[in-house]
């Protein structure tokens, strides 16, 4: 009954005024003393505890999901105040359509609900100048969804300069299923040839020109060309055998030229990295995961590189904060300074 009684003398405590007010400028203070560091341009989180984090407060999962968005909204300010770029969030697995119906249907009902306040109260958004992007599985979504993601995108496709992807419904396996289907259509479909600037009619005229010029017996010509059967202009000319240089090659080679397929020996992981979701984003700085599990769990596999820095932290999401991310983010810093040392050439 005491740690209960104390518990809500500290919850008051820093919700009265005075403390806001000092948590807020000692907040703001931190982030303007890590922007004077590099700092990342993508980060992504794995949004993982909140079923948990309900069941060890003993309320409804659904809840849990909720005060899951709320810490997303904490972690964007954050992160676009210290100057990150791009975010990406994993909201949903396709795997999750396996958990209980009535999570699921819970689940779809909140994103509709969070992607319509997104919309509605999108000051934060628009603050920053973020633009929503929604990746994964399209053909998923349920019908009743869709509305609402259609309407994020677009409220908000103006804003150029920071990025929230959402990855809903989502795995790894299937973007980069998709990124090898592109390929495999890319390198299996031939090039299109490119346009004559001018009609056939008009490159027969000019052959016949230049080579008119270079004879003496017009008179022969004349008579060949007479001799033809009358039609068209393009008729004409390819019928007649004494107005071209007998060793040219034949016009139609020269106006239907076969067309090419690509060199399936120019695909690289950059032709790959071409087609994924996440093509037009920064390398992947820093991967967050919390809830003390140590896996990816099927989560920008193909982005994770040599240079990407992954953390497990022990916190549930509803939890993370700005006091969980700037460890996160000095390690980081720390790395690269350490990079940095160990690329420039010893003086």
């Amino acid at each position: 009954m005491s740690d209960l009684y104390l518990s809500h003398i500290r919850n008051w405590f820093w919700k009265s005024p005075p403390a806001e007010w000092l948590m807020r400028g000692a907040r703001e203070l931190l982030i303007g003393t890590l922007r004077q560091g590099p700092i990342p341009k993508h980060v992504a989180f794995e949004m993982d505890g909140n079923r948990r984090f309900a069941k060890n407060h003993k309320i409804e999962t659904i809840e849990g999901h909720h005060l899951g968005f709320e810490a997303l909204a904490r972690v964007l300010e954050i992160c676009y105040k210290c100057g990150v770029k791009v975010v990406t969030v994993y909201a949903f697995s396709i795997e999750n359509f396996n958990r209980p119906r009535g999570e699921v249907k819970g689940l779809m009902a909140m994103a509709k609900v969070k992607l319509e306040q997104l919309v509605q109260h999108g000051e934060l958004l628009d603050r920053y100048g973020a633009c929503i992007r929604v990746l994964g599985e399209r053909d998923l979504i349920p019908e009743d969804v869709l509305p609402f993601v259609d309407r994020a995108v677009e409220m908000t496709k103006h804003n150029k300069d920071a990025v929230l992807n959402i990855c809903f419904p989502y795995t790894s396996r299937a973007e980069m299923t998709t990124a090898i289907k592109a390929t495999i259509d890319e390198f299996t479909s031939p090039s299109q040839p490119s346009k004559a600037p001018f009609s056939q009619t008009r490159i027969t005229q000019k052959i016949r020109s230049n080579y008119s010029k270079q004879t003496e017996g017009l008179d022969s010509i004349k008579e060949t060309t007479s001799d033809a059967s009358p039609g068209s202009d393009v008729d004409d000319s390819m019928s007649s055998a004494t107005a071209l240089d007998p060793e040219s090659p034949p016009l139609q080679s020269i106006a239907a030229r076969p067309r090419r397929l690509p060199n399936p020996e120019n695909i690289t992981a950059d032709t790959l990295n071409s087609h994924t979701y996440t093509a037009e984003c920064p390398p992947l700085d820093i991967f967050i995961r919390t809830s003390n599990v140590t896996r990816l769990s099927d989560f920008m596999l193909w982005q994770c590189h040599q240079n990407t820095h992954i953390f497990f932290l022990k916190c549930f999401w509803p939890e993370f904060d700005l006091w969980h991310f700037v460890p996160v983010l000095l390690e980081w810093q720390w790395r690269q300074k350490k990079l940095l040392e160990k690329e420039s050439p010893r003086k």
